[in-house]
């Protein structure tokens, strides 16, 4: 008899790894009380694109290359991702997720994605030309607008001036300036990997609907939903419509899939729950049309 082991964390309480070996024991212990024959265990952690999506790639082959980063509220994180020739897997929750922060310091206006755009920044230096980015555990409700400043893109006022982080600031911002973006987003495949289809905006928007676990309140969540309506005019302005009103206009649990990515020539797939394989079955779609 064979036994494949494949688990998702057990959020709070244990990792995918943790489960899938905690289970091995239990058919093992369970075997031996009974003097039935040992069976093959093969353990196969998963994950959703949330909290331990490197820790699948990596338990199913891929290498851990070590980064540090900023993270959900400016501090250094040290992170990584994984890679497996010109593949990458990097994970937000463990760079910009809500797991950083205690439950004391949560920062929902002021939180960040820029962290993420890092080890995307890193993963493209070493050449890699597909990512798969996980979005989902984040501390932000910034639609992605950290990681992409990351990337080279500068978020303005009306005066020109550069936006702080977070999500808040986005309330002022009257442009995105793509010409610094990273050379290499106009040859690179992205893939997100998500669970949900929340849209941007309204009562089952980001905001709305994701917002208060990590800490906004009933004001802060209309001004963040506001702020994200700011975002995507902006975005739309330099990269071509997408109405993030709409069911296909999809912002998993960090909003940060909406603007995912928002730079010209650069394909993005979507992928549902993310095993590890790493493979999708969606269609690459290009920027700046977005048909997602």
């Amino acid at each position: 008899m064979h036994v494949v082991i494949a688990p998702d964390k057990f959020k709070g309480s244990l990792t995918a790894r943790q489960v899938a070996d905690r289970v091995a024991a239990g058919i093992a212990a369970a075997l031996d009380e009974v003097g039935a024959p040992d069976v093959s265990v093969v353990r196969v952690p998963v994950a959703d694109g949330g909290d331990g999506t490197v820790d699948a790639a990596l338990a199913a082959g891929y290498e851990r290359v070590s980064v540090r980063a900023e993270g959900p509220t400016g501090e250094a994180v040290d992170t990584a991702f994984a890679v497996r020739g010109g593949t990458a897997v990097v994970e937000m929750a463990d760079v910009s997720g809500l797991r950083l922060l205690p439950p004391n310091g949560l920062a929902p206006l002021t939180a960040t994605s820029y962290g993420t755009g890092e080890v995307v920044r890193a993963a493209l230096d070493r050449g890699c030309d597909t990512v798969v980015l996980g979005i989902g555990g984040s501390a932000s409700t910034d639609g992605g607008a950290g990681m992409v400043q990351a990337l080279g893109a500068r978020l303005l006022d009306a005066a020109g001036a550069e936006l702080p982080r977070g999500g808040a600031a986005l309330a002022a911002l009257d442009r995105v300036d793509l010409t610094g973006l990273h050379p290499r987003l106009a040859e690179t495949h992205v893939v997100v990997a998500s669970d949900v289809d929340n849209p941007l905006l309204g009562p089952t928007g980001a905001a709305a609907v994701y917002g208060p676990q990590k800490g906004a309140d009933p004001e802060q969540v209309v001004l963040l939903d506001g702020a994200l309506t700011r975002w995507a005019d902006a975005v739309d302005a330099a990269v071509g419509p997408a109405d993030p009103r709409s069911e296909t206009a999809r912002a998993p649990a960090p909003p940060a899939g909406w603007a995912t990515p928002p730079w010209p020539c650069c394909a993005v797939s979507w992928s549902r729950a993310s095993g590890s394989s790493w493979t999708s079955s969606a269609s690459p779609t290009t920027c700046p049309a977005r048909s997602w």
